[in-house]
């Protein structure tokens, strides 16, 4: 599992010229899934995200989590996170889970965030061609990814 998580000040996503979601400040997360990941990878990166440390506190410091900054989420699948272009021009998405494992990781994935740490999630349209817009905070953009952790 692969995330990229976009520190914004506004995002959205519109499908076919309606915006399906919408949020003032949080995270933009891009989510892609691999053919081999569980429900540890799902737990273990829901509980970095909702961890990671990357609104300032009183000094200006990295310090501060979404949750105590009163962020929300703007979680989008994007199996492109999964692209290789090691070999040619044209990437391969060979390492991408298939639609239908994917989106049931996706939905999972979200549960967890709202569920058990309390988050706003709004998503995108799982496989929908989707206009994802938003201000880069920082500009802050974090690589997680659940397997450079032992599980």
């Amino acid at each position: 599992m692969r995330i990229i998580v976009q520190k914004a000040i506004d995002a959205s996503v519109t499908v076919d010229s309606q915006v399906i979601g919408h949020i003032e400040h949080g995270f933009v997360l891009l989510v892609g899934f691999t053919q081999t990941d569980t429900q540890a990878d799902l737990t273990y990166l829901a509980n970095k995200v909702a961890n990671l440390r990357i609104y300032p506190d009183t000094l200006g410091k990295m310090n501060v989590s979404i949750k105590a900054a009163g962020g929300a989420i703007l979680s989008i699948s994007q199996f492109t996170v999964y692209g290789d272009a090691t070999e040619g021009n044209r990437p391969s998405f060979t390492a991408a889970a298939p639609g239908e494992i994917a989106n049931r990781l996706f939905d999972c994935f979200n549960d967890i965030l709202r569920h058990d740490y309390g988050l706003s999630v709004q998503t995108g349209q799982f496989g929908a061609h989707m206009l994802v817009n938003f201000t880069n905070d920082g500009p802050v953009t974090i690589l997680l990814e659940s397997k450079k952790k032992t599980l």
